[in-house]
């Protein structure tokens, strides 16, 4: 046997001996390897408009992956105050977790984009309730600048399917 297979026989059976290591110590505390995602596990909902749109959709309004559900985020771009934006932006929400086999009761996480920091506590009276007695983990910021299209506020969500 010449030099650089010894090199090579050593450094496969580290590496082996490594990867057991390794292997061990995941199962030991739980750990398993991630799936790569596959595209018959993704499914894409298009928002209502994008789907009777002449061009490709910019966004799906929804995405399903690994029993979660990801709407992507909701504004009202008519007239209004903060409450009527807020529930019609909460309607939609729904509207899109019920398209993809969930509902409000699932949500998990909410993201809560607003125009104006002042609308905070008139947003969370419409907001108190949605998504029952136990609402998800929320992040409210003031979006420097305000929000695309006019809205006053914007949500977007992640449920369980």
């Amino acid at each position: 046997m010449n030099p650089s297979d010894k090199e090579t026989s050593r450094r496969s059976v580290v590496k082996s001996l490594f990867t057991s290591i390794t292997a061990a110590g995941a199962a030991v505390l739980g750990v398993t390897h991630a799936r790569p995602a596959e595209a018959a596990d993704i499914r894409k909902i298009p928002d209502d408009q994008e789907a009777a749109a002449k061009r490709p959709p910019l966004f799906s309004g929804s995405v399903t992956h690994n029993g979660l559900v990801y709407v992507a985020g909701k504004g009202e771009h008519g007239p209004g105050d903060i409450t009527a934006h807020t529930v019609s932006v909460l309607n939609q929400i729904e509207a899109e977790l019920k398209k993809a086999g969930s509902s409000m009761d699932k949500v998990l996480k909410v993201n809560v984009y607003l125009h104006d920091i002042k609308d905070y506590d008139a947003m969370n009276e419409a907001y108190r309730g949605r998504f029952g007695n136990s609402p998800p983990v929320r992040t409210t910021i003031a979006c420097y600048g305000g929000i695309p299209g006019s809205s006053l506020v914007e949500i977007d969500a992640i449920a369980a399917v």
